[in-house]
């Protein structure tokens, strides 16, 4: 039998357009809930350079990691959290508008203005009956004429320019690395930075589990360096690193709950 809390949500969670009497949107925080889901993601930067790593999932050991970074343009990429198909969707739409941009003004496109096409994109699935809202999050990384940026978006369109940010599954811990970092990474060069960026990224994984060249992808941009993808070998001479750093993440943040997902629904 369901609960009354039950049957008092369902009333109010079958369309977006339907606020609850508490004035919640179910399912924004039902999309909210899938990005939390997805394999974590952080993003870094200092004054010259910004840096995504990404942790890749893959359903068995019979198939591939799923592809969590995109380029752009060549001074900016994305990392994805939560439901890929969603988030191809969005890679795709914002691919469009730096080039359409390029076309136009024959120059890259300024970070500031991909930050509001994007947050307008997220929010009229929030406001328009038939929609839903985009169940992943976003994390941009950039460099243009006003510096290096990264740049967090959520299903619930906020977008924000950050110093530092991580989402995804156990992406506390993450963030909890950053922030004890935070004051160093200004100056970083672009190797401290990455190894900044996989420490925080391999605080979120279970203490059994550990960072290969198969389930990690590094992006890089900066000044004179164009966005760059690195996959397989290229990941492992910075994984080789870190291995015997300890790690720093606190036990609680590590363990933070992640509710069950149906099958097939999200990354994995």
């Amino acid at each position: 039998m369901l609960s009354c809390a039950t049957m008092f949500r369902n009333q109010y969670d079958s369309d977006v357009t339907v606020w609850s009497p508490q004035a919640r949107l179910h399912q924004v925080e039902y999309a909210v809930e899938a990005m939390k889901q997805g394999s974590a993601t952080v993003g870094v930067k200092s004054k010259n350079f910004a840096v995504l790593v990404a942790l890749k999932r893959a359903a068995n050991e019979l198939c591939s990691h799923q592809k969590k970074v995109f380029e752009l343009d060549t001074h900016m990429g994305v990392s994805v959290s939560g439901l890929l198909s969603d988030g191809r969707i969005l890679a795709r739409f914002l691919q469009t508008e730096c080039s359409s941009w390029r076309w136009d003004y024959k120059e890259p496109v300024p970070l500031q203005v991909v930050s509001n096409r994007i947050q307008l994109k997220l929010q009229a699935n929030t406001q328009f009956y038939g929609r839903r809202p985009f169940g992943v999050g976003l994390v941009m990384a950039g460099y243009d004429h006003s510096g290096t940026h990264i740049i967090k978006t959520e299903p619930s369109a906020e977008v924000v320019d950050t110093h530092a940010s991580s989402i995804g599954a156990r992406s506390q811990s993450a963030r909890t690395y950053l922030e004890r970092h935070l004051e160093v990474f200004e100056d970083a060069s672009l190797d401290e930075l990455i190894e900044h960026a996989l420490l925080a990224l391999r605080d979120t994984l279970p203490n059994e589990g550990n960072l290969s060249k198969k389930n990690t992808s590094i992006a890089i941009v900066g000044k004179g360096q164009t966005f760059k993808i690195m996959d397989d070998d290229e990941v492992q001479p910075f994984l080789d690193r870190i291995e015997m750093q300890p790690r720093q993440g606190h036990p609680e943040a590590a363990r933070e709950e992640e509710p069950q997902q149906p099958a097939g629904a999200m990354e994995e």
